[in-house]
């Protein structure tokens, strides 16, 4: 496992960070971290956050401080083992049709391809399950395909629904609420990500791997 670099983050958070770029062998370390802090918390912790390629550690101050919440993460990084249990593959179907893509058209002008190339390379794509952010549900997949790689767009446009999927870089995201983007909306999905009134509200847990299938048709009527 690469040795962290360890960085306060407020009075009451510690950052463990493992790298600045995506990647599978970066984000492995990132879960096994996680793992070994659930199994054996430093005393005083609340929760942990992790991201592409780092865990944020957030404690009680009254209880600990980021000397002695960096010393028990370090000793757990020396031990710590890479994740080697199979994720859970959640399998997500897409509409690429008609208003359910509303960017597709636009964004495989930019690509410079047709329509049905980029769908075939967005479902091609190996997405997993990095971090939520931004909002409630938003759960961020690497595994974009290079040739289908877009920046944003210069500017949000309003009005995006549930459901909608979209790309932008190397990430992908389903939205869980009506929102304004600058990401390129390339279909939608009746899968819902979030439920609030479920126990357990989230559907997908971090590392978890994602297979987008192909419908067509109403699936929204």
């Amino acid at each position: 496992m690469t040795s962290p670099v360890l960085r306060p983050a407020g009075a009451a958070a510690l950052l463990v960070d493992f790298g600045e770029t995506i990647d599978d062998a970066v984000y492995a370390d990132v879960v096994a971290l996680d793992q070994a802090v659930q199994a054996d918390p430093p005393a005083g912790l609340c929760e942990t956050v992790p991201a592409y390629a780092s865990l944020l550690l957030v404690f009680d101050p009254l209880v600990t401080e980021h000397e002695a919440v960096g010393r028990h993460a370090l000793r757990l990084v020396t031990n710590a083992e890479r994740l080697t249990a199979a994720p859970r593959v959640h399998d997500v179907p897409v509409c690429y049709d008609g208003e359910a893509a509303p960017d597709l058209v636009a964004a495989a002008e930019a690509l410079q391809i047709t329509p049905e190339a980029l769908i075939e390379q967005h479902l091609a794509g190996d997405y997993r399950v990095y971090m939520y952010g931004f909002a409630p549900g938003y759960a961020y997949l690497g595994g974009v395909p290079d040739a289908i790689h877009l920046p944003r767009k210069p500017a949000a446009v309003r009005g995006y629904p549930v459901g909608s999927v979209m790309i932008a870089g190397a990430q992908c995201l389903i939205t869980t609420l009506p929102m304004p983007t600058g990401w390129w909306v390339i279909g939608r999905t009746s899968l819902r990500v979030l439920d609030a009134d479920a126990e357990r509200p989230f559907l997908f847990d971090p590392g978890d791997r994602v297979r987008f299938t192909r419908v067509h048709g109403d699936m929204f009527g």
